[in-house]
């Protein structure tokens, strides 16, 4: 046990937070109570029964003293158990405070204690004490007698039997099983410790002007400069948090405030906090008492902040010169970020809770349920806001998600086609909600109590939670203010490896310069045969016979892709664009119900049967594994040869306008170098032709996606063909695993929680296997080609511990959703600084 001075050897690591804080107060010459702490290791001791010599421990302390105990773990996110105060109060103190300072003031610090002891010492029901009238003369020897019939014991009254009791009760509560797997969930080792501090009460009762309160000097929320918190007259610990009749601190129209009461008081506890902000280097909140007028500090714990608030406090403390600011950087958690791209559910709305499925686009968003992608788009047309439903997205449903204000799915995980292409339009999404009973033919969900949501009912998505919510709750909006984007600019000097965005169109391309993202990594071109016009060639093209029909039917989307190209290029004018080529399997673009295939029908001018029949053959019992990528392109290389010339024609009208662009074209799914040579020369030959025909040179960079094990493993045959590597990680993970994305949800949560993977290897790149593959691919590529660019473009791009690894083993840059680039950058900012300093 050490009694705390401004010398004792007390710290964090072995007394906990609070220990320290309290004496780096006591340093500053703070008016801090008289405190004894008590370290890691005696509290573990004390939880398996050995017990510290308790008037050793007592011995600061005057002999008539009250004490209260509080938890001092490392970390106080991490919780602990609640302080207990008045301890020593016994039957002789009560008579002696009751002349002091009032029966009735006696009265209430008596019987706190005994409650408190009853409840979480005695471990008697709470319920015993609950129909008590705490006003009566006699509320003390109720709370006795009944102490005395549940405990079958009197309530013990000797200060120092009180203290061992709560010391042991404390100690084993914080070594339990429910609260070790609760810290765990926060973050906290197994094996945490728990300190505990022993400190004079300041009674907060009594004669003249007494109480206790709590001090800030910012908004927990909003983290700009306000003083806030509460001042209750005659009260303990944080009770003026906990009703109403408390006072304001600051001079307010809404009522009486500490200020007014005692204004010297007041004055003296905002030096305090300024004081501390200076020199603990962190916006502290303050528990203070005061007694009969005089301010004193008990407590200083690091305020409660918001995302916004986090990022707001730490660049104003880099800017007022109280931190460097790389620290700043260090202190904003990475994921943050993403509450303050989106808008999110205020903290303090209330939550009607439906169901709950994987957070899979952080953010939230309010609309009337629609179940198809055509009503998505009636209900943008008609200025509403919709949620599409869906038992899972394909990329026939893109422009009714591009319409919707949030999405929600019964399938899928976090690589899943919903997850993917809702974080890239920055659209809130929940997938995976097999709790909701989805009925699409009734046009209803059904919740798990129950409950039923039909078709133009009001609900909230909760992409950052994982939630669906009943009605409309209150919101609180995105904030891209002065601070953020300060913060920003400083994570830019300090990174050390490129962040591009992952952009399929205009409005992607757009979201990513703003976002500062140093190119696209991934562009997606099949995305952008969905439009209904592109549709129609695209299945024409699908059902001609002869290469030469086909061609002349995928010609007509030639303007189309070269007008897309220009665009995208124009955006990103002096940055890299990756285009990958065409990728899904032809399947994809027909329709799946008979209404649908009737239609197509029609449109062609062709028999039903020989229209189902085309569609039957171009089924495959796995299409991801199937005639898809590169082996699409090099079976009907018509669509490859269309989008390299789209490709080329647009660089040279883009580089008309500003900086010469250099294409960088990727091939899909490679597996072989076989393949890489058969389409590199149609490229080639068709790279030639454009700058025949318009007389202009220009450079393009060609690379491929490595996706596949073999061609991670072969990489040094395929890489003297290439300019670069773009690892593609979702489904590289999908075939390392042999696991499907879209199935993964349905069971990954049990098999992390039983440990059977860390995490989700969707959600954070394996770096044992999935990241050997990346390593070796890396090794052997660049032994073949020096020069080789590296990069993942995968959804890890945008995790933190993603990024870590990416940088350890060479990558240039990682690419992700355009709204998780400033996460990535924050991220990779805060890897080069922490690698700086070891």
């Amino acid at each position: 046990m050490t009694f705390i001075t401004a010398t004792a050897p007390v710290a964090t690591n072995s007394h906990g937070g609070r220990a320290k804080c309290l004496q780096r107060l006591v340093r500053l010459e703070l008016p801090v109570p008289k405190t004894v702490a008590l370290s890691f290791a005696e509290v573990h001791r004390i939880a398996g029964g050995e017990m510290p010599d308790m008037d050793a421990l007592l011995a600061p302390f005057e002999s008539d003293a009250i004490v209260c105990v509080r938890p001092s773990s490392e970390d106080p996110d991490w919780g602990g158990p609640g302080a207990i105060l008045n301890i020593g109060m016994n039957d002789a103190r009560h008579a002696s405070l009751s002349d002091q300072i009032g029966a009735r003031a006696a009265n209430g610090l008596y019987a706190r204690f005994i409650q408190s002891y009853s409840v979480n010492v005695a471990r008697l029901d709470p319920d015993t004490f609950d129909d008590m009238d705490y006003q009566a003369a006699d509320i003390c020897r109720q709370l006795l007698d009944a102490y005395e019939d549940e405990a079958e014991e009197p309530f013990p009254q000797s200060r120092a039997d009180q203290l061992a009791g709560v010391l042991r009760s404390m100690a084993r509560a914080w070594e339990g099983t429910s609260a070790r797997l609760l810290r765990q969930a926060k973050g906290a080792p197994a094996d945490a410790g728990l300190g505990l501090v022993v400190q004079e009460m300041v009674l907060g009762l009594g004669h003249g002007e007494c109480g206790s309160g709590v001090l800030q000097l910012v908004n927990s929320t909003t983290g700009l400069p306000q003083i806030t918190g509460r001042y209750l007259s005659q009260s303990q610990g944080r009770e003026a948090l906990e009703t109403g009749a408390a006072l304001f601190l600051e001079r307010d129209s809404r009522g009486p405030s500490l200020q007014e009461t005692v204004p010297e008081a007041f004055e003296e506890l905002k030096a305090h906090a300024a004081l501390m902000r200076i020199r603990l280097r962190a916006e502290m909140q303050i528990e203070f008492t005061i007694e009969s007028g005089n301010v004193h500090i008990l407590d200083g714990v690091r305020v409660q902040r918001s995302s916004r608030a986090a990022v707001r406090i730490a660049v104003r403390l880099a800017k007022d010169g109280i931190i460097p600011k790389q620290e700043a950087l260090i202190r904003v958690e990475p994921r943050a970020l993403s509450e303050l791209l989106h808008r999110q559910v205020d903290p303090e709305a209330q939550r009607d809770v439906i169901a709950t499925g994987i957070a899979a686009s952080p953010g939230a968003a309010t609309g009337k349920i629609v179940f198809s992608a055509a009503e998505a788009q009636a209900s943008a047309a008609r200025g509403e806001a919709c949620v599409l439903v869906r038992r899972e997205t394909n990329p026939e449903d893109i422009r009714g998600m591009h319409d919707a204000s949030a999405l929600l799915t019964e399938r899928g995980g976090i690589t899943s086609h919903a997850a993917v292409i809702g974080r890239g339009l920055g659209v809130p999404c929940v997938v995976g909600a097999s709790s909701l009973r989805f009925q699409l033919r009734k046009r209803a969900l059904i919740a798990p109590d129950g409950r039923v949501f039909r078709e133009g009912e009001t609900i909230t998505i909760d992409g950052t939670e994982g939630q669906i919510l009943a009605g409309e709750p209150a919101m609180l909006e995105a904030t891209l203010d002065d601070s953020f984007q300060t913060l920003m600019a400083w994570a830019d000097e300090e990174r050390d490896i490129d962040v591009r965005a992952n952009a399929d169109t205009p409005a992607d391309a757009q979201t990513a310069r703003n976002f500062n993202a140093n190119g696209i990594g991934l562009c997606r071109t099949e995305h952008m045969f969905f439009e209904a016009d592109r549709l129609t060639v695209m299945r024409e093209m699908i059902f001609a016979d002869a290469s030469d029909d086909r061609r002349s039917a995928i010609e007509q989307l030639l303007p189309m892709q070269r007008d897309d190209f220009t665009k995208l290029f124009r955006i990103m004018q002096g940055q890299p664009v990756c285009i990958r080529l065409f990728d899904p399997p032809l399947h994809e673009f027909l329709p799946t119900d008979r209404a649908g295939l009737r239609d197509l029908a029609e449109a062609l001018n062709l028999p039903l049967s020989v229209v189902t029949r085309r569609a039957d053959a171009l089924g495959e019992y796995n299409p991801m594994l199937g005639m898809r990528g590169v082996r699409l392109g090099i079976t009907v290389p018509e669509i490859y040869d269309m989008q390299a010339r789209a490709i080329f024609e647009a660089t040279i009208a883009a580089s008309r306008d500003g900086d010469p662009i250099v294409p960088e074209i990727m091939i899909p799914l490679v597996s072989a170098k076989r393949e890489v040579e058969l389409v590199k020369t149609r490229i080639d030959a068709v790279a030639a032709a454009v700058r025949t025909e318009q007389g202009t040179d220009f450079d393009y960079r060609l690379g491929v996606m490595v996706e596949t094990p073999r061609a991670a493993l072969r990489a040094e045959d395929i890489a003297p063909h290439c300019h670069f590597f773009s690892f593609g990680t979702n489904d590289l993970t999908q075939m390392t695993y042999g696991l499907s994305r879209d199935d993964a949800g349905r069971f990954m949560s049990t098999y992390v929680r039983q440990g059977v993977f860390p995490e989700d290897p969707f959600h954070t790149l394996d770096a044992d296997g999935v990241g050997e593959l990346l390593k070796l691919g890396a090794q052997r590529g660049r032994a073949a080609q020096p020069d080789l660019t590296l990069s993942v473009c995968g959804e890890h791009g945008g995790s933190p511990e993603s990024i870590a690894f990416c940088r350890k083993i060479g990558i240039d840059y990682v690419s992700c959703s355009p709204f998780r680039v400033p996460v990535a950058r924050l991220a990779a900012a805060q890897l080069a600084i922490l690698d700086k300093i070891g």
